[in-house]
Parts: C-alpha cells; structure tokens; sequence
C-alpha cells in the first residue's frame, strides 16, 4: 500500500517507528498490529520497542524473526517464561500448546500465573499475557497434551519447536516428531538452581 509507505516513512523518527504512530496506521489504514509491523520492517523501519534488539540482530533479522513461527510445548515454569521473551524479541506468531489449567502452587515460580488467573487454561491465559506485552504477535492457544497422535498435525507449520514439557517420555515423542517433520527443537529442564538447555537440528537425532 503506497499510502500507508508513505505514511510509515514520514513518520519515522530516524528508522524507528514509534508506538504512537504504529498505533494511528492501524486507526487510519483499518490494519492489525502485526499488519502495520509486518509494512514497517520490509521498509527497514524498526518499531521503537525493538530498538535494544539491534545490538544483536539487524532489522532484515527482526523481519525473519516476525516472519517465524514457534511453538512451545508446555505453558509453565520454563515454557511461560520462553513465551513472555519470545513476544518481546518479536517473533510473529507463537503456539501455545498446554492442557493444565494454574493451579495455586504455581503462583510462586511461574511468570503466567496470577491470583486471578487460578483455574484458567495456561495456553489461554499465554495468549492474553502476549496480547497485553505485544498486539503485533499472533499466539494461537491450544488446550490440548501433545502426543505422537496429535504430533504432526500440531507442529506441521512450525519452523522451531521449543521444548518445555514436564515428562521425559513426551520429550522423547516431541523429539522424534520433530526429526521426522525435519524441525529444530530447542529443549530445556529445570530443576532447582540448575538448568539444561540443547537443541536438535534435523538430522541429529
């Protein structure tokens, strides 16, 4: 959309885009967040909230990142975390797959987990904490266990698959499933004050 380029150009400030002005796009163009971002970033112009992210990563690297799809099994300790930094680096759309509901334990190490949030499904309430951090994410719930049943129908359009599940057997399932849909899986455990992270790269087994 000519207009809508011009518009993001002339509102720049330098090549970033503030919230304000991403936020009058999507009033005047009638467009999404994710929409208004996606226009942003193809014209090299960077959305202000990401302009700690360009230490690291350039701004052709957030677009990929926008452009990415991640899913991540398990919405609890480790999970709730990873989701909470993956809607704040900007990758563009996130799977939430959980079937637990918070339970009142949970309130003194999970980062989802809230008092009014008891009850509530953990994928569900990860889509409204995304929401709330990030409109520009797409987060899709899904309140359903991974298994080798529902497996290749989950994570078929994924392009990474993170790990934060709770039993060793699913692990092992997610892992296999990830090798025969050639996705790299990142897993992680935490146990105490100690922690693993590793990944598998199509291929490694």
């Amino acid at each position: 959309m000519k207009k809508l380029d011009e518009f993001l150009k002339a509102s720049a400030q330098g090549d970033l885009l503030p919230w304000n002005a991403q936020k009058q796009a999507m009033k005047e163009f009638g467009l999404t967040c994710g929409q208004v971002e996606q226009a942003a970033l193809t014209l090299s112009i960077l959305p202000a909230r990401y302009q700690r992210n360009r230490k690291t990563i350039t701004t052709l690297d957030q677009l990929r990142l926008f452009q990415s799809k991640v899913a991540v099994i398990g919405c609890g300790g480790l999970g709730g975390y990873i989701i909470e930094e993956l809607a704040r680096l900007g990758v563009g759309t996130i799977k939430a797959i959980d079937p637990d509901v918070f339970e009142e334990h949970n309130l003194n190490r999970q980062i989802l987990c809230t008092v009014s949030d008891l009850g509530k499904a953990k994928a569900k309430v990860a889509q409204k904490r995304v929401k709330a951090v990030n409109p520009a994410i797409t987060i899709i719930p899904v309140v359903n266990p991974f298994s080798q049943e529902n497996g290749t129908e989950l994570l078929q359009d994924m392009d990474t698959v993170v790990d934060a599940l709770d039993s060793v057997p699913t692990r092992i399932e997610l892992a296999d499933c990830c090798e025969t849909l050639k996705i790299p899986m990142v897993h992680g455990t935490i146990g105490g004050w100690y922690g693993q992270v590793t990944t598998q790269l199509p291929g490694d087994g």
